[in-house]
């Protein structure tokens, strides 16, 4: 058995989206392939999971809020996201 990668950003830490991030049919309230959340805004680890089959962890990252904004949660991977 692989043992599950570790996170490399932690609970309550501000990330940002390294690249547009666009609904792939996940997100309910948005169509799928629109624009969810543009490259370099930022947001906050909320939760972080993991993805059983392919071993890797997910993280879920409330973007907007710290604009003054009513947040968008959104479901990430590693790749999607950089240190803020």
């Amino acid at each position: 058995m692989i043992e599950p990668r570790e996170p490399k950003y932690q609970w309550g830490q501000q990330v940002a989206a390294a690249t547009d991030l666009f609904n792939d049919g996940s997100h309910p309230e948005v169509p799928e392939d629109e624009l969810i959340v543009s490259a370099g805004t930022t947001g906050e680890v909320v939760q972080i999971g993991h993805h059983e089959e392919a071993n890797i962890p997910v993280y879920i990252v409330e973007f907007g809020a710290a604009e003054g904004r009513v947040g968008r949660v959104v479901g990430c991977l590693e790749e999607e996201l950089a240190a803020a």
